[in-house]
């Protein structure tokens, strides 16, 4: 059951990355940690884990072919995306999980009022 969890999950965070332009981490990583239980660090490992393979290739085309893609700057962002991963997964595992949750949701109040007021 947990496995047809995760699909139903994925095909939501999908949808709402290409229909939004969201990170899928922003809807996966509060969804692991209250309906499927994972701990925070789980939580972030996985979803970091699933953004291994191209997952935003086929939405990221759709967007491309309307006109609507800086090439250059995400060229640059995700070479500093990558640097920036593995500075923040190093600094990640000296973090308590509780104190992880609460920036985590920092951040998502922070940006969805940023966002809202804007």
């Amino acid at each position: 059951m947990r496995t047809i969890g995760f699909g139903i999950l994925g095909l939501a965070a999908g949808s709402l990355s290409g229909l939004l332009g969201i990170g899928g981490a922003i809807v996966i990583i509060p969804v692991l940690v209250f309906v499927f239980g994972f701990s925070q660090k789980t939580a972030q490992g996985t979803t970091l884990l699933l953004m291994i393979p191209p997952i935003g290739l086929l939405a990221a085309l759709q967007y491309y072919r309307a006109g609507d893609v800086d090439l250059r700057a995400a060229i640059i962002i995700a070479a500093f995306f990558f640097v920036g991963g593995l500075l923040g997964g190093k600094l990640a595992m000296n973090i308590d999980p509780a104190l992880m949750r609460r920036i985590f949701s920092v951040c998502l109040i922070g940006i969805g009022v940023k966002m809202f007021f804007s």
